[in-house]
């Protein structure tokens, strides 16, 4: 029996930083036009964003991008609600501009969530198993940022944007999970032993946001990993997000790092990471580089191997064009995917199968101004991505990370954790 698009509704709604943002909710009617399921996306906001993804909202903000989904609604009510591809290539004609600059790319994200969220609830199953099958068993390793810097905190916390952990030995998501929290209590400890006048503020991720520079809270990070990794029985390695376009001079051609006075230029910037990857043990470092750099990212890959993940976000934008380039030139190993830096569930998908079928590991990922939403979580396990970048604590970041645990419960001895080599 077929099943059907019924109503479309978009609603103005919170995030995480108290900014409006885009809800959208889908039934699914059967031949007779009765309503057998309903799907509701929220998209999140980033704070660094990069120049290549999608626009967000249109110039006139989030309430032309309801007004508009109001008025494509008609349009997509009784379409095949499985016809997924279909659906986004006509999401993106409506729209009719390549950065979805009309519509809105949270909305049409939203909405396409949304169809497939509604598709899943039709048939009765969750939504990791309507997009992977029986095959989707696999769990991803939490990335946790557990002290901030950059745009995500205040002007006295480091330059680097994310400190983060990965509990690369954990067998079960739910020791995962419980590792990236005691990382975080681990160093709020450490950091008040440094600095007395703490008092506990965080970042936009709810990652710790101390008065420390880069080396003080990357040694804390490494420490804490260490601590934890002693405590549990099972590694948890350091890892960083350095946002490096957020910190480029484009007129001197250096990246810049005003808590600590000194500016480097790509050379030196290649010198100072791979030292950092040596001294502390590093397993993942994303953006090392500014957007449009492949050079460098090739670099860098090239000198670390298969031994560290490089992770492009700001590089790739979970575009598949640039994933291409990016594999021709052997820049980086590692892809950072947003869905609403593309528009689409199809797109999304296209560039997640594109990396892994290159030998890229694959992250999903949240975004610093976030929901509740918990979608990405049934992306990672339906779309087979190795590692969720989604927050160690705070109720947006939580509402994957349980989501995760539920998951695995529900698969059973079925349940495995992602391969990340």
């Amino acid at each position: 029996m077929d099943i059907f698009i019924g109503g479309v509704k978009a609603r103005k709604i919170l995030d995480s930083r108290g900014n409006p943002t885009i809800e959208v909710e889908v039934t699914a009617l059967n031949e007779k036009g009765d309503i057998v399921g309903v799907g509701k996306a929220a998209a999140p906001s980033g704070a660094s964003t990069g120049k290549h993804e999608v626009v967000a909202f249109p110039k006139e903000g989030v309430d032309f991008s309801v007004k508009k989904i109001a008025g494509i609604s008609s349009k997509l009510r009784g379409l095949k609600i499985e016809a997924q591809n279909e659906i986004d290539s006509l999401l993106r004609r409506l729209d009719g501009s390549s950065k979805l600059e009309n519509i809105g790319g949270n909305a049409v994200v939203a909405t396409s969530l949304a169809i497939a969220k509604a598709a899943a609830s039709a048939k009765g199953m969750p939504l990791y198993r309507h997009l992977g099958g029986e095959k989707a068993t696999r769990l991803p390793y939490p990335l946790g940022n557990v002290l901030g810097g950059g745009a995500h905190a205040g002007r006295m916390a480091p330059d680097i944007q994310e400190f983060l952990s990965i509990p690369v030995g954990a067998k079960k998501f739910f020791d995962a999970a419980f590792a990236n929290s005691m990382v975080h209590k681990k160093v709020r400890a450490l950091i008040e032993a440094v600095d007395r006048t703490f008092t506990g503020g965080k970042g936009d991720e709810g990652a710790w946001a101390p008065n420390l520079n880069n080396t003080q809270a990357l040694e804390i990070v490494a420490n804490a990993c260490e601590s934890a990794s002693d405590e549990l029985g099972f590694e948890v390695r350091p890892a960083l997000d350095f946002a490096s376009s957020g910190m480029y001079d484009e007129k001197t051609g250096k990246y810049v790092y005003e808590r600590e006075g000194k500016s480097l230029d790509p050379g030196e910037q290649l010198e100072f990471i791979l030292d950092l990857i040596k001294t502390y043990h590093l397993f993942y470092v994303e953006d090392p580089f500014r957007e449009d750099d492949f050079e460098s990212f090739a670099e860098l890959t090239k000198k670390v191997g298969k031994k560290v993940l490089i992770c492009g976000d700001d590089l790739f934008v979970t575009n598949v064009e640039r994933i291409k380039k990016g594999i021709a030139m052997g820049a980086a190993n590692a892809v950072l995917i947003k869905p609403n830096q593309v528009g689409t569930l199809s797109e999304t998908k296209a560039a997640v199968e594109l990396a892994k079928g290159n030998g890229y590991i694959t992250t999903m990922s949240h975004r610093s101004g976030e929901t509740p939403d918990e979608t990405i979580a049934h992306l990672a396990v339906g779309l087979g991505c190795p590692i969720i970048k989604t927050g160690a604590v705070g109720g947006e970041r939580v509402a994957k990370l349980n989501e995760l645990i539920r998951i695995e419960e529900e698969l059973g001895k079925k349940a495995m954790m992602g391969e990340l080599r």
